[in-house]
């Protein structure tokens, strides 16, 4: 699901949901793309309740790998 940037600032961009699991990506355009308000925020919540990164292309594999470990345990 994509979020809305209107509804919440600082909302991750995707939430995944998977059986009984869900996980939330930021998508930055790179490595150093700077940070809006409340993205650290609500990915370091979200992390602590599930599974959150920000997710860029040069850390794309290494992400979706623990994604998938995480979805798998």
């Amino acid at each position: 699901m994509k979020a809305d940037s209107a509804d919440i600032q600082g909302i991750p961009d995707l939430l995944i949901l998977y059986k009984d699991k869900w996980a939330s990506l930021e998508v930055k355009k790179n490595k150093k793309a700077s940070h809006r308000p409340n993205q650290d925020y609500y990915v370091d919540k979200m992390e602590d309740m599930s599974f959150s990164r920000f997710i860029y292309p040069e850390n794309k594999e290494d992400v979706l790998n623990d994604l998938e470990q995480t979805f798998k345990s």
